[in-house]
């Protein structure tokens, strides 16, 4: 070797790209938070596509399309439309003008992206999508790809995996990577129905909001969205992990059963869905003479429909027209300190070796 030469002069010469060589721009991660979904609007026509596009999903409807398709597009589309447009009427964000779960899921994404800034700076891109409605899956993941973004976190906001809920999420997310000549390296964050930080959260949030009430309730009831039975008897394992979730809950509150119970909300059409159901289980303890009761649905990373208009609207009702007197519906974690601290550890433990 001559010593007159130094190393950085006999090192390789790099590349130099051709005048026409596209921009790229790589070495980002990509977050990408994803929830259900919410109408564009309360009014039939609104209501009318968001529910096309959510019950045409064949993991929601699983029933044969040669009897699903009729009675969707000549019975459903042409019935439901209006009233749940009124439904959504009675919890719409008026200012924003979009539903809760748009406002709250936007937050959750804004909080998070800081508090990863304050972690690694503007290696990570946080951003939000729903699976039904707007915005949509595939332009989220193109504007990560656009921002650099080589590598994606996709995290389906269900603490209990469905394949109703975070598998036709992953499904929409995936038709979109079908479409690219290039593809980010993607992971999917796992659900989270037993980890220690949403346990954590979900009971703190619960007791903060026992204690601001006016009243002691006698029944706690925790009661998840619902699916048909034979979801369960087929392999979801979603069941299994919505009783898991409420044990520990139940452990934590030291609580004996007869005092804080589960059921299941929601269910839709003539088929047998997961027991108990929530609104017979509302009637029965009136009935049986309980005066104070409280519901929470920690499945729900945010309030929607099925917690401001079903629970605290429906529920209260019939607890109240069957003899009940106190009723008390406590809020999704949403955009609280807690939801966050549960959304950002989930977002940090799955980017280990990335970051």
């Amino acid at each position: 070797m001559n010593k007159n030469v130094s190393p950085l002069e006999l090192a390789p010469a790099a590349p130099v790209k051709p005048a026409d060589h596209p921009q790229v721009r790589t070495g980002r991660i990509g977050v990408l938070l994803m929830n259900l979904g919410t109408p564009d609007g309360t009014d039939y026509w609104s209501m009318r596509r968001y529910l096309k596009e959510f019950l045409s999903d064949r993991r929601v409807i699983e029933t044969s399309r040669l009897i699903w398709w009729p009675v969707l597009n000549l019975i459903i589309l042409s019935k439901r439309p209006g009233p749940k447009g009124r439904d959504y009427a009675t919890i719409w964000n008026k200012e924003r003008d979009e539903g809760p779960l748009k406002t709250i899921t936007r937050s959750q994404a804004e909080q998070v992206a800081e508090r990863m800034r304050a972690v690694a700076g503007d290696k990570v891109v946080v951003d939000w999508a729903m699976r039904y409605g707007n915005p949509p899956v595939k332009p989220a993941i193109e504007n990560l790809l656009a921002q650099g973004c080589d590598r994606i976190l996709l995290v389906p906001l269900y603490p209990q995996y469905a394949a109703a809920t975070s598998a036709t999420a992953c499904d929409q997310a995936f038709r979109a990577l079908m479409e690219m000549r290039w593809q980010p390296t993607v992971r999917v964050s796992p659900p989270y129905f037993e980890d220690p930080v949403y346990i954590d959260a979900v009971v703190n949030s619960m007791k903060r909001d026992l204690a601001k009430l006016d009243f002691e309730p006698e029944v706690v009831l925790v009661s998840f969205h619902g699916v048909p039975k034979s979801y369960l008897l087929k392999g979801d394992p979603y069941h299994c992990q919505c009783v898991k979730t409420y044990r520990l809950m139940r452990e934590a509150m030291g609580w004996p059963a007869e005092r804080f119970r589960m059921s299941f909300q929601s269910r839709f059409g003539t088929e047998e869905w997961l027991k108990p159901y929530t609104d017979e289980t509302v009637e029965s303890l009136a009935k049986s003479g309980v005066k104070r009761m409280a519901i929470l649905a920690p499945g729900f990373s945010a309030d929607c429909l099925e917690t401001l208009e079903e629970l605290d609207g429906e529920n209260r009702e019939i607890f109240e027209h069957n003899g009940g007197e106190k009723f008390a519906y406590l809020p999704c974690l949403n955009d609280s300190e807690d939801g966050i601290r549960v959304i950002q550890a989930v977002v940090e433990r799955e980017l280990q070796g990335w970051l």
